[in-house]
């Protein structure tokens, strides 16, 4: 049949050209992004099944992440009891040393010895209260420090005084566990001063200046920075002002402190049960002790004696029995400390080769094959072509109709 007004083959390669056109831009698109699934309508399955590897990868990656920060926190913890231990030997050679015959009983020389002594272990208690990592004390036995109590008013609370001066934050965060702050008015005028009695040393930190709390919305911070307390004191913009004096008289309180835990869990995987808890000992003095003999705290050896600890030679054999039970007790610590570090280390290779092959499997569903699509892109274009040129060839058909009207 001969027609003009209805040109079936050129529809016909309209359509198929129409078709080789979309594919084309399909092939453009994957070889462009690199991926063989760029929507769900390419690969809805594929999509789902890669979706849920990359939640894996990323999760193993940041888990990944995870244990070389624990490995930093225990190398951290290590580093100190190090020294800790270097001290400790220092403390049993002096010991040692005074327990020879050579040295009178309550002499100048033991006194000499002793005062060495004490020294070393006020520094040790000092590492142990100021080993840190991303804030958590290390070697305290406890990790952070929290408010148990005290009669300083609760966060967020209004103080004593009529015009409505709140206590907005405490920061507690370099605080001691364990211990009771107490808050006066300071040697100077419109001031403030902190004391804490801490492993046996205590420390008054005088002279924190007040400032007025001016009528309308306005903040000040007290800061204790030397026993690592802030209190900072706000007004609202509806409340009058307010005297240092005032201010003095109602944060004339205490602050009593507490541990919270002593352990650190990791995420070392990717989903919620892979987790690993790291537990600290608290290495302070007064936890330290042997064969009987505590080294400090209440009813310790230096606690007791201070610097004539090795008065005679019986104390310094008694000494000598306390810091033989807190080599010890150190050494026990860090061989478990060093024995996670290994087993995160373990953790760290394992993550990484899970990593390595949910990378390559999820590769193979999503990533586009440069090669075949290279292949088919030549394909598409040859069929664009032609598609192009028969196009042209049917349009041209109902030309024929002409001959017949001639003559």
């Amino acid at each position: 049949m001969t027609r003009i007004m209805t040109n079936i083959a050129a529809i016909n390669a309209q359509r198929n050209l129409e078709q080789t056109s979309i594919r084309m831009g399909k092939t453009l698109e994957k070889l462009s992004s690199g991926y063989r699934i760029n929507r769900a309508a390419d690969d809805a399955a594929g999509l789902g099944i890669s979706e849920k590897m990359r939640a894996q990868i990323r999760g193993n990656q940041q888990a990944l992440r995870n244990v070389q920060d624990g490995i930093s926190m225990l190398q951290t913890a290590e580093g100190a009891m190090d020294e800790v231990h270097s001290m400790l030997q220092r403390i049993r050679e002096l010991a040692v040393q005074a327990s020879n015959g050579t040295y009178t009983d309550n002499g100048p020389e033991r006194t000499s010895l002793g005062q060495e002594i004490v020294q070393l272990a006020n520094e040790i208690d000092r590492i142990a209260q100021s080993t840190e990592f991303n804030g958590q004390k290390l070697l305290t036995g406890n990790l952070s420090t929290t408010l148990a109590g005290g009669t300083l008013p609760a966060v967020g609370s209004t103080l004593t005084t009529a015009t409505g001066v709140t206590l907005s934050a405490l920061d507690l965060s370099g605080a001691q566990p364990g211990i009771t702050y107490t808050i006066a008015a300071g040697t100077a005028a419109n001031s403030l001063k902190m004391t804490a009695t801490i492993a046996g040393v205590t420390t008054v930190q005088d002279n924190v200046p007040v400032a007025d709390m001016s009528a309308g919305a306005s903040v000040q911070t007290l800061n204790f920075g030397a026993l690592g307390i802030n209190l900072t004191l706000s007004t609202a913009a509806a409340n009058a002002a307010d005297t240092p004096a005032n201010l003095i008289t109602d944060l004339a309180q205490t602050i009593i402190t507490s541990g919270a835990t002593a352990s650190s869990t990791l995420q070392v995987g990717a989903n919620a049960p892979d987790t690993l808890a790291l537990s600290f000992t608290n290495l302070q003095t007064s936890q330290l002790s042997g064969s009987g003999f505590a080294l400090g705290g209440a009813g310790g050896l230096l606690t007791t004696l201070g610097t004539q600890t090795v008065k005679t030679i019986t104390d310094a054999h008694n000494l000598m029995l306390a810091i033989d039970g807190a080599i010890q007790q150190v050494s026990a610590q860090r061989g478990t400390l060093g024995a996670a570090q290994n087993r995160l280390e373990h953790s760290m290779r394992s993550l990484g080769v899970a990593v390595e092959n949910l990378s390559t499997s999820e590769s193979r569903i999503r990533d586009a094959d440069i090669a075949a699509l290279s292949s088919e892109m030549v394909s598409n274009q040859i069929l664009q072509q032609a598609g192009v040129s028969v196009l042209a060839q049917a349009n041209q058909a109902p030309q024929a109709v002409l001959k017949l009207l001639q003559n």
